[in-house]
């Protein structure tokens, strides 16, 4: 990025300060009053070129870093870590809070990072891109690597805080031990793109501040349409970390201090410990000791050149604005994702699960981010870079979704590729002090998608619901559903989610939003939710969820249920008839299909699973099971059976079935013969009568 010069005042009150010198000593260098000095410094004026062709050589520099001022001197100001003093009134914290908000899991870390970026994406016409990369550090890597974070001077602080009884403690000296019996170490980098980097001053009001200086500072810029809204969710770079470390390199989207590229600093989290005696709060800072008067001593970030960070593991691809996070000793404590390419994988789906539907985009609207996982050791790839693809994890919902932005959907399902859209109502309680003006509430009518379920679809007949900049927020089941309703899965866009910017989105992205829990995993009762909005509002999040219901029933409980499952080209293909009257004994009743499965494997092999419910009888009945390619005129060929196998209430006697007096129910599977099909299976439908055997009962 391009960067614009700092102010001269400050730039140059900033280069006294580092190197050593008063205004007085610089007015009586350049042979001028203290007081010509004194209005540059205060942006009163300005001095002309020669006379900063002067100040350049004072300083020791060019005049043209002067001319610029997107550099600093020279001075010698080694990087250092500065560890905050212990509290003067003898407070102690034993780990930070914040961290305990949220589970120190990949999967939380993926959900609250990516929510992050996702919220400061920078150029709207373009998405986020999230890249997570672990990285394992053993030998002559890690060595390097230790060395660069000054890891000699910091082991004396882990150490002692290491000691404690608490459970950071604990945690903590557990990682050290690991880190000296096995000697490796990993770092997981993420890196955005197309996001509003670290902007903003050291210490005051500003994305940087957030989120290296403060703690429950959210800062969004983003406003309403942002994720997060409790500035917890950047607790949990530094709760993945076994030892509460994290560093960063951010480049900016709006220029600090002249500059745009390599803002770096280092944080570290640690409870209250003594070393030699002095007492410490915790928490440390890398960076260059501030100049500044009032906070001198103190670690600030430092704009670094490209070998400190590449031997940092900060380097970036590219100029785009964002940041890096790399997290130093991360894990998973869930113990789900134990070696390297289990940590992979859970990243990848954690991604999938979670932003969805961020990641889909349309023929004119495209995604709103993408994300990769990449997994090294030493510099070599153990895993190559991953992009998530939404559509090959939730193909349903994605379609569904994509059909949304492309208009492409329907008020009805009648096949299976169809997606079908409703609205649903949301009354939204009135503020505070509103109510009498605003009456019962404000009417936000969300957007319901339904599809047929994904054949590998783990979870069906569910609601996942979002807002915002669609993160999944929740999966709900809705009540009622008519039985044998087809298995489908549903998406609800609320507030933003949906493509609006009305004022009834404004409103009911601020009440959705009011009534999520840090977790962002759920809408309901919070104290933000019943201390903002008048009384009713719990009690119209009850009725938005019944009103989700009542649209999921309508549009899939008046359907014709199919009965056979599976994508439609094979439904169409697969029919289960009724015997022919002749086949059966009228005094016995007659079996009747209870649920139907088929599908075709590379042989041309239909695979079938037929579930029978049986009429009452007093004696065993015995079945045969016949397949036949139906065909638009004349008879129907019969097919033979490859294999044919009972699986539940009934079993197989030379090619039939025998059910038992009393059985009521029975399940059998059969192959086809793709030798005696006429033609290739794909192309004809395929037809199972249940006959009477022979000397059996039907």
């Amino acid at each position: 990025m391009t960067s614009q010069g700092e102010a001269f005042g400050p730039w140059l009150g900033r280069q006294l300060r580092r190197t050593g010198k008063s205004q007085a000593q610089l007015a009586g260098d350049l042979g001028i009053t203290r007081a010509a000095v004194s209005a540059w410094i205060t942006n009163r004026s300005e001095p002309r070129d020669e006379m900063k062709t002067k100040i350049a050589a004072v300083l020791g520099t060019d005049a043209s870093s002067v001319a610029s001022r997107t550099t600093d001197v020279d001075a010698e100001l080694p990087l250092r870590w500065h560890h905050r003093p212990a509290h003067a009134d003898g407070g102690r914290e034993y780990g930070n809070a914040a961290a305990f908000a949220f589970q120190a899991d990949l999967s939380v870390l993926a959900r609250e990072a990516t929510q992050n970026s996702l919220d400061e994406r920078f150029d709207a016409t373009s998405p986020v891109r999230v890249d997570y990369t672990l990285h394992e550090l053993t030998g002559k890597h890690l060595t390097s690597f230790l060395a660069a974070i000054q890891w000699g001077e910091l082991e004396a602080h882990l150490t002692s805080a290491a000691s404690a009884e608490q459970k950071v403690s604990r945690s903590l000296r557990a990682a050290l031990d690991d880190l000296e019996e096995q000697q490796t170490l990993l770092l997981l980098r993420i890196e955005d793109y197309n996001a509003s980097g670290l902007t903003g001053p050291e210490y005051s009001d500003g994305r940087f501040a957030a989120v290296v200086r403060r703690q429950l500072d959210s800062h969004k810029q983003s406003g309403l349409r942002s994720g997060g809204s409790y500035g917890l969710g950047k607790a949990t770079l530094w709760a993945t970390s076994r030892f509460g470390l994290v560093l960063m390199n951010s480049t900016l989207s709006t220029p600090h201090e002249g500059r745009t590229e390599r803002r770096l600093v280092g944080r570290l989290d640690l409870p209250w410990h003594e070393v030699d005696g002095t007492p410490f709060a915790g928490p440390a800072w890398f960076g260059e000791p501030d100049t500044e008067p009032d906070h001198r001593g103190t670690s600030r970030s430092w704009w670094a050149d490209e070998e400190t960070v590449r031997r940092l593991g900060l380097d970036r691809i590219s100029t785009e604005p964002g940041t890096s996070f790399l997290i130093v000793g991360a894990h998973d404590a869930s113990g789900d994702a134990g070696t390297l390419e289990e940590m992979h994988d859970k990243l990848v789906r954690s991604l999938a699960d979670g932003f969805w539907a961020a990641m889909v985009g349309g023929l004119t609207a495209g995604p709103l981010m993408q994300a990769s996982v990449t997994t090294l050791r030493d510099d070599k790839v153990v895993v190559a870079k991953e992009t998530v693809d939404p559509n090959s994890h939730h193909p349903a919902l994605s379609r569904a979704m994509r059909a949304y932005l492309d208009n492409a959907t329907v008020n009805e399902l009648t096949a299976a590729d169809q997606v079908a859209i409703a609205e649903v109502p949301l009354v939204v309680t009135p503020l505070k002090g509103q109510g009498r003006r605003k009456g019962k509430g404000v009417l936000h009518n969300s957007i319901l998608l339904i599809t047929p379920a994904a054949e590998s679809a783990e979870s069906t007949n569910r609601v996942t619901f979002m807002r915002g900049n669609r993160m999944t927020i929740v999966e709900h089941r809705p009540r009622e559903i008519p039985l044998g309703t087809p298995p489908f899965q549903a998406v609800l866009l609320a507030g933003y989610a949906t493509g609006r910017d009305d004022d009834d989105v404004t409103v009911a992205e601020a009440f959705l939003r009011a009534s999520e829990p840090p977790e962002h995993d759920r809408w309901d009762r919070t104290e933000e939710l019943t201390s903002s909005y008048e009384k009713g509002a719990i009690t119209r999040l009850r009725e938005f969820r019944a009103e989700i219901d009542k649209a999921v029933r309508g549009l899939v409980g008046e359907r014709e249920v199919e009965r056979g499952g599976g994508p439609k080209a094979l439904r169409e293909l697969l029919r289960l008839d009724a015997p022919h009257p002749s086949f059966i004994r009228k005094s016995l009743g007659a079996p009747t299909v209870r649920g139907v499965t088929g599908q075709i494997d590379h042989t041309g092999a239909w695979h079938v699973a037929v579930t029978l419910k049986v009429p009452e009888s007093d004696s065993e009945r015995l079945l045969t099971p016949v397949a036949k390619f139906d065909v638009r005129s004349g008879g129907r060929p019969t097919i033979r059976w490859q294999e044919l196998d009972a699986s539940e209430g009934c079993r197989i006697e030379g090619g039939s079935l025998a059910i038992e007096a009393g059985v009521r129910s029975a399940t059998f599977v059969g192959v086809t013969d793709p030798s005696t099909h006429p033609v290739h299976g794909r192309h004809a439908r395929l037809v199972v009568e249940v006959q009477a055997a022979r000397g059996g009962a039907s």
